[in-house]
């Protein structure tokens, strides 16, 4: 019997950098947003408000990301149909918003990154970003 295994995790160094690609395309697009990364388990590892976004985005940025680390895809592939079914179900814990990705390195989910105070399209253009900064999975 195996009583342990190895599981990647993302580094700090890496969360920072996300941190820092998403907050940088947020303001080349000129909008302030909520950015928060997750680890696989849904704990924060890293929050940020920029100046002049919505407070209540970074409740919703919380829920993208946990969301995104939770199911392994995009918010928004929850069935339309059902959304507001789940969120009311988890107390807005779970959320079909655009915004929120997996954060994947070589097919491993590590984790998962929620923005918003942005239209969705917005969003997830910052999420992007985010994961490209460290080469992670974009599909």
């Amino acid at each position: 019997m195996v009583a342990t295994e190895s599981t990647q995790v993302l580094t700090d160094d890496a969360v920072l950098k996300m941190l820092s690609a998403a907050r940088d395309r947020a303001q080349q697009l000129h909008q302030p947003q909520c950015i928060v990364i997750v680890d696989a388990s849904g704990v924060t590892l890293a929050q940020l408000r920029m100046r002049g976004a919505r407070f209540l985005s970074l409740a919703s940025a919380e829920a993208k990301a946990r969301t995104a680390a939770s199911i392994g895809a995009e918010t928004k592939t929850i069935p339309e149909e059902v959304r507001l079914l789940i969120a009311a179900a988890t107390g807005g814990a779970v959320t079909g918003l655009a915004g929120g990705l997996p954060i994947r390195i070589a097919g491993v989910l590590v984790g998962g990154i929620g923005v918003g105070s942005g239209t969705g399209e917005q969003d997830v253009t910052v999420a992007r970003a985010a994961l490209s900064a460290i080469g992670a999975d974009m599909a």
